[in-house]
């Protein structure tokens, strides 16, 4: 298993097929604005601890949420017609991603949200390709997420609640607005229970990565 350097005055990745089983494809590098896009448009994502360097990833196989298949339980369709939530979308980026950061997660220790990867993706969402959805309680942000724009694939990072089902709202609205826009599906990166739960599925990193190659010639507006 080999587990590639990167080299800072270039950003060209290795062929992700060369990812060990887990995903972990190279280390090191930078968080520069050009290379995290460059792994993006690659099907590869940065993902480590704050005692690691910047590991790079492609796992396989992938996870993703076809609109279509989004679940919505009755007791979530109670409360997004109940309008509980404002939603909103680019309005707070960098909050949502310290709130990302900031919460406790079951199974969890610590976060992989680095104050430089806060600072890294705001820089991308001023260029127009991080975005963030929102929801609001009492003009409280307590839930949404961020994720990347490429082409016609929204790429999810993270989210986070802080009150029972404000994720999930934002989510369905998130949904909307992609489906609306002509987006094709949300890369979710890695399955878990909950995803699984939504609706997600795993596709073959080789389908990913393809899907991904086609998707820059339908960029779409966020």
């Amino acid at each position: 298993m080999n587990i590639y350097p990167l080299d800072k005055n270039s950003y060209i990745f290795p062929n992700p097929i060369y990812a060990d089983d887990k995903g972990l494809l190279a280390y090191g590098g930078d968080l520069n604005p050009s290379r995290i896009m460059t792994a993006y448009l690659n099907g590869i994502f940065p993902w480590y601890n704050e005692s690691d360097p910047i590991l790079w990833w492609s796992p396989n196989p992938r996870c993703i949420l076809d609109f279509e298949d989004f679940k919505i339980s009755k007791s979530l369709r109670k409360v997004i017609d109940k309008n509980i939530f404002e939603i909103k979308f680019d309005t707070n980026f960098t909050q949502v991603m310290k709130e990302c950061k900031n919460i406790n997660r079951e199974n969890q220790k610590g976060t992989w949200i680095q104050d430089e990867l806060i600072e890294a993706y705001t820089k991308l969402h001023e260029m127009g390709f991080a975005h963030s959805f929102e929801a609001y309680f009492n003009g409280e942000l307590v839930g949404g997420g961020y994720g990347i724009n490429i082409g016609n694939i929204f790429c999810g990072e993270s989210m986070f609640a802080k009150k029972t089902d404000a994720s999930k709202v934002a989510l369905y609205f998130l949904v909307q607005r992609l489906k609306e826009k002509g987006f094709s599906f949300i890369d979710c990166q890695i399955p878990t229970p909950h995803l699984l739960s939504l609706g997600a599925k795993t596709i073959d990193r080789n389908e990913f990565i393809l899907s991904v190659k086609k998707s820059s010639e339908n960029l779409k507006e966020f």
